[in-house]
């Protein structure tokens, strides 16, 4: 099984900054409490284990459950289906709008998240010796990928579903020999029903490309709840690296990478602590973003290594 780390880097305000983020935050959160108020539903097992959740936090007051069996995080109040659907649906439209910093960082993004995703892709297809496969991209519409997969003429065909529509199998959808589910399973409602769909979807032998920002990566072992980025719809489930390869392997998938590749972990510690220095830290924590760049450096390179940063990506053959 691959590990794969990265020597690109770059800041943090190129694609994510922190001191931009209040009004998407604000977004995010009043949508949730508005679906809230059509239903509610409570989660009260693992996705991963179906073992009971225990409260570990909150995040604006929408709790969050522990997985004790692999440390993932799940939001345990939901709204109903259909009001999570038109959910997702506005914040992606706003994510679009000006008002978001998304809007402003479109470009820097697109070379520093977008570009770098394809590649990888490209890379997996010519290792495994794929040749214009039929691609599934579960996300919202409309894909800032999508364009670029279809641009690149790595695929014959390509297909984007949202979540909730991805979750619905049926016997006349066409089969695909490529699935993406890039930060899908993080802001679904039922990653249950999301996997065991697209894996109905792709044909034997067929890849699967996950990413995920991990509970169990160092910036959010370190923040927990205080970590600003952890905010619902987009953020439902927070599964920790232990979790996520669980989570695959119990539908059936034969993991083929699994790597850490982020390079933000201490950055993104940085900037929440120097917006709020109140924040605790060990004194190994502080010493870490004290230390100079060569050490910050290496000691993310570590976390890749070692499988401990917050950006998770996954490739896995359906058996």
């Amino acid at each position: 099984m691959r590990s794969v780390e990265t020597n690109s880097s770059f800041p943090l305000s190129a694609v994510k900054p922190l001191e931009e983020l209040a009004s998407y935050r604000e977004f995010c959160l009043s949508q949730t409490l508005k679906a809230l108020q059509q239903g509610r539903r409570k989660r009260q097992i693992s996705p991963v284990t179906h073992q009971p959740l225990e409260p570990c936090g909150e995040t604006a007051g929408l709790e969050y459950g522990r997985c004790s069996q692999t440390g993932s995080f799940f939001l345990m109040t939901l709204p109903p289906a259909s009001a999570w659907t038109q959910l997702l649906e506005e914040v992606n439209r706003f994510r679009h709008s000006p008002e978001a910093f998304h809007f402003t960082h479109a470009r820097s993004r697109s070379d520093r998240v977008y570009l770098p995703k394809l590649e990888w892709i490209q890379e997996t297809l010519r290792f495994q010796r794929l040749v214009s496969p039929a691609v599934l991209e579960v996300a919202p519409s409309p894909s800032d990928l999508m364009p670029l997969l279809k641009e690149s003429g790595l695929f014959s065909k390509g297909f984007t579903s949202s979540e909730q529509d991805a979750s619905k199998s049926s016997l006349d959808q066409e089969p695909v020999e490529v699935a993406l589910l890039l930060e899908a399973l993080d802001r679904s409602d039922d990653p249950e029903a999301l996997l065991e769909a697209v894996r109905k979807r792709m044909v034997t032998g067929g890849l699967l490309f996950v990413t995920a920002l991990v509970v169990s990566g160092f910036d959010m072992a370190v923040l927990g709840m205080n970590n600003l980025y952890w905010v619902p719809p987009d953020r439902a489930n927070g599964f920790s690296l232990k979790g996520l390869t669980q989570f695959l392997t119990r539908f059936g998938f034969n993991l083929l990478e699994v790597s850490t590749p982020g390079v933000l972990d201490l950055e993104i510690v940085q900037a929440h602590r120097q917006r709020d220095p109140s924040i605790p830290l060990s004194v190994f924590e502080r010493q870490l973003l004290e230390s100079d760049e060569q050490t910050r450096m290496g000691f993310q390179s570590f976390l890749q290594q070692q499988g401990l940063s917050s950006f998770a990506r996954l490739v896995a053959r359906k058996a």
